[in-house]
């Protein structure tokens, strides 16, 4: 049966790609965005958009009045973790109070199903080993605490009135769209693949590698990348597992990789050298982070198609070798 689907953030780059998965899937997909750091070329031709911004209580409130809606998928946020710790209550006033407003509005809609974006960036002070669903949250970035309010008042909405809730922690999204009609286009770009492979390019400068004295095998930070079209399929599932009752995901390929690897798949991939130097480490980032995703295999089926760096990496160059400018023509 089709359902019918908001998804704010939807212009944005996993918002995109979770909107492709629903269309594919046959539903009927409105897209509620700010287009602050989306783009409305993200959004695929089948989804409805309405330009809006959350903080406008009157704008997503007639949205959700338009009838009935089977499932809110909520991207829309501020996510840089080094800008939280520069302007903490900006993120924690945003995101929060946003959030806590629009699963509010879903309850008093009579929304069913809602599913939020969350974050890695929890476990602040993880061991180095993969992280489970039990691991204790300690965000370690205003960023990572937002997350963790609305993941706290998605319980008690759950408890309290029955909205059933799916949170996803991603730990880090990258590739693109496999068949090319959606990427990464952040303004500025803050996310290593894609700048990497603009240096690679030659459309920026060297790469900055933050820290190159932590307890990790080459020195450098070690991420848990996953494809955005591995983290779109797992909405989908989460969606359908939401039938037997709230679900909490970690998301990743539980095998991490250093930003030196990185560097060094990008220079497998596109055939070109990387230009980088050392910096000092950034405030705010862990030296491992690594998802045990056992549940969601376990409970959904879910399984990562593009488990490898080099295929991450190839579909993230693919996009951004065709799309000089990004989304702008």
């Amino acid at each position: 049966m089709t359902s019918r689907v908001l998804v704010t953030g939807g212009a944005g780059f996993v918002g995109s790609h979770a909107v492709a998965a629903l269309l594919a899937r046959g539903d009927e997909v409105c897209v509620f965005d700010n287009l602050s750091t989306g783009h409305r070329d993200a959004v695929l031709p089948g989804a409805r958009l309405v330009e809006g911004d959350l903080a406008d209580h009157a704008a997503i409130d007639a949205v959700l009045a338009g009838g009935r809606w089977d499932a809110v998928l909520h991207f829309a946020s501020l996510s840089l973790v080094g800008e939280s710790m520069r302007e903490p209550m900006l993120y924690l006033r945003t995101n929060v109070g946003n959030g806590l407003h629009l699963i509010d509005r879903c309850i008093h809609h009579g929304v069913g199903r809602f599913v939020l974006s969350s974050t890695a960036a929890l476990f602040g002070n993880a061991p180095p080993g993969p992280i489970d669903e039990a691991a204790a949250i300690e965000p370690g970035s205003p960023y990572g605490e937002s997350k963790a309010a609305l993941e706290r008042a998605l319980l008690w909405a759950d408890r309290i009135h029955g909205l059933k809730s799916a949170v996803l922690r991603y730990f880090n999204a990258a590739g693109a769209d496999p068949e090319g009609r959606l990427g990464e286009d952040h303004r500025p770009e803050s996310h290593l693949i894609p700048l990497v492979i603009d240096a690679a390019l030659g459309r920026r400068g060297a790469v900055q590698v933050f820290g190159t004295d932590y307890d990790t095998p080459d020195g450098t930070c070690i991420r848990d990348y996953i494809h955005v079209s591995d983290l779109a399929d797992a909405h989908v599932r989460a969606l359908a597992r939401l039938d037997h009752g709230s679900v909490t995901y970690n998301l990743g390929n539980s095998t991490g990789h250093s930003v030196r690897e990185v560097i060094a798949a990008v220079e497998r991939v596109g055939g070109r050298p990387v230009p980088h130097h050392l910096a000092p480490r950034r405030a705010g980032d862990p030296a491992t982070l690594v998802a045990a995703s056992v549940r969601i295999a376990r409970e959904t089926g879910w399984q990562p198609r593009f488990a490898a760096l080099d295929e991450i990496v190839r579909t993230a160059w693919a996009w951004r070798a065709a799309h000089p400018h990004g989304y702008a023509a």
